[in-house]
């Protein structure tokens, strides 16, 4: 009988060399087979082909005023798989809750440098960005619970939506081009004050998780009309260019139907790959890991990695930005390649979706 590992091993081989898959997988015979192959990938990812690199540094807010929608799991699980597969990710953890930081195993106790040191203090982010232990490539910016009171704090603070930009444009500054990353994911509160208006303005795109329940685009309205007036007003070149679908239950129609409402409405935005509800991606951050670390194997694991790697093969054509305008400059001047990509592929190119009354009719 054939040693299960010896299969796993030559099931690889056998598919890095073109033989004949079945959902991009190898023809195992079990389940229990087909999982372990799964995790035999995640944590080998090294040995694998990486993702490829964007075209520039790609400045991804996540955002959405609803709670519980998979914001934070979002950014931490797409991190650690853009840093698993060779891409050098920094996550800046924006809520005051600090989960992502609780994700990444990054201590965010009251006292350590985090992130408000660099809003509201006097500290650069290169003093407060953090290792984590799911990858060497992955680095992490803390939240703690100082910065529930940062927004009241920066009401008088000049060109208070700006600090978040300046922090990260000085900190890559700081680091040679070998050492910047290729990702920088912030990480929004479920809200849309300043701090959310902070990590729009520091921005090139949004990524949008919606849940696929039946709120699913209640509110989303709202907060594209408020991305479009910080395009108009403070950073011209903030563009959603990615939705991702989340909880997906394939038991039920509602999950279906929700999907088809999405894709229907933004087409093209929303990745293809669809994050099922899976308990390990719950059970993760209890661990202080990503699901990915905690349980390869899972259908979490892997669909967060084929999220990643689609957001990865997404940013090869994206052009390189032109230099914004400082803070007060006016918003009508020209700023280049960053404009024109706007206008393609800008928030005022997508669709408001329609509110519950509109859906009954």
């Amino acid at each position: 009988m054939t040693d299960p590992g010896q299969r796993l091993r030559r099931s690889l081989a056998d598919q890095s060399a073109g033989s004949p898959t079945v959902n991009g997988m190898a023809d195992f015979d079990s389940p229990i087979a087909m999982e372990a192959l799964r995790a035999t990938r995640v944590l080998h990812a090294a040995d694998q082909e990486p993702f490829p690199a964007p075209g520039r540094i790609r400045v991804i807010t996540i955002a959405n005023q609803k709670g519980g929608v998979g914001k934070t799991t979002s950014a931490v699980n797409l991190g650690v798989a853009l840093a698993l597969y060779g891409l050098r990710t920094l996550v800046v953890d924006l809520d005051p809750q600090g989960n992502a930081s609780t994700a990444l195993g990054v201590e965010h106790s009251v006292g350590t440098p985090s992130v408000y040191d660099a809003l509201v203090g006097d500290s650069s982010l290169s003093e407060v960005v953090h290792p984590t232990t799911a990858s060497p490539l992955l680095r992490c910016v803390p939240a703690t619970i100082d910065l529930a009171g940062a927004e009241i704090e920066l009401v008088s603070v000049v060109a208070r939506e700006y600090r978040l930009r300046r922090a990260i444009e000085a900190h890559l500054q700081t680091l040679p081009p070998e050492q910047r990353p290729h990702y920088v994911l912030v990480d929004c509160p479920p809200s849309l004050g300043l701090l959310t208006l902070n990590a729009l303005v520091a921005g090139d795109e949004v990524l949008i998780p919606i849940q696929c329940e039946y709120y699913a685009l209640e509110g989303l309205g709202q907060l594209l009309n408020n991305i479009d007036l910080v395009r108009q007003h403070l950073n011209p070149g903030i563009a959603v260019r990615t939705i991702l679908l989340t909880m997906y239950d394939a038991r039920t129609r509602l999950a279906d139907q929700v999907a088809e409402e999405v894709r229907n409405h933004f087409g093209p935005l929303v990745l293809d790959t669809v994050i099922p509800r899976n308990v390990r991606v719950s059970e993760a951050p209890g661990y202080g890991q990503s699901v990915l670390t905690y349980d390869p194997g899972s259908r979490g694991s892997t669909s967060y990695v084929e999220a990643a790697r689609e957001l990865a093969r997404r940013g090869v054509a994206l052009p390189p930005l032109a230099s914004r305008p400082a803070p007060g400059m006016p918003v009508g001047v020209s700023v280049g390649a960053g404009t024109d990509a706007t206008a393609a592929h800008g928030t005022a190119a997508v669709p408001v979706p329609p509110s519950a009354e509109e859906r009954k009719r």
